[in-house]
């Protein structure tokens, strides 16, 4: 973590970038996973690889929170159609913020404010393009505070709030995944298009 934390400088998009570039997507059940195994590894869920960032950040000096979004399972469905099954009716989602020059800024903003980023064009969430990926080119707005075409408010069940670590939030709510497929943790499947 420290090298890549060194190679991005204090830079969030640039430390973005790199793990984009080193760490591929797919679709990964345990949400615990450690950042140093998922970099290890080259792969990871858009969680995972969302926790990598967090751990460069870390690592780099930036102080790291996640924000806790209850978000309805059928958010996945478009992505994953032949999982449907298997993808809970809600599912926790940790998403990062860093603090720098003295605020908090979600992941969904370390390329731009969201306006500015709603030109990008909607996320689907079909396809290979997962929300790690998206940040880069368009806004995520889970709060309904831009365009309608970025808006993902909808999706959202419940805010549960601040948690200075994934894993506290994790230890709170629970993984995203349903007891059946908990059990198969550790199985990974590749995001089509990738």
């Amino acid at each position: 973590m420290l090298a890549l934390a060194a190679e991005a400088g204090a830079t969030l998009g640039k430390a973005h970038r790199l793990v984009a570039a080193r760490v591929r997507p797919v679709y990964g059940l345990d949400e615990r996973q450690p950042a140093s195994t998922t970099l290890a590894l080259g792969r990871g869920s858009c969680s995972q690889r969302l926790a990598v960032l967090e751990a460069v950040a870390r690592a780099g000096g930036i102080p790291t929170r996640v924000r806790g979004l209850l978000v309805d399972g059928r958010f996945w469905h478009p992505r994953f159609p032949r999982l449907r099954p298997l993808i809970p009716a809600r599912v926790v989602l940790a998403w990062p913020e860093f603090r720098t020059e003295g605020r908090w800024v979600p992941v969904s903003e370390i390329f731009g404010d969201l306006g500015s980023l709603c030109d990008g064009g909607a996320f689907t969430n079909d396809g290979g393009e997962t929300l790690f990926d998206a940040v880069a080119r368009t806004a995520i707005d889970w709060d309904g505070a831009t365009c309608s075409t970025c808006d993902l408010s909808g999706h959202v069940l419940a805010d549960l709030g601040y948690f200075d670590a994934r894993d506290d939030l994790f230890a709170a709510y629970g993984q995203t995944v349903c007891s059946v497929v908990a059990a198969g943790a550790g199985v990974m499947v590749r995001v089509r298009g990738r």
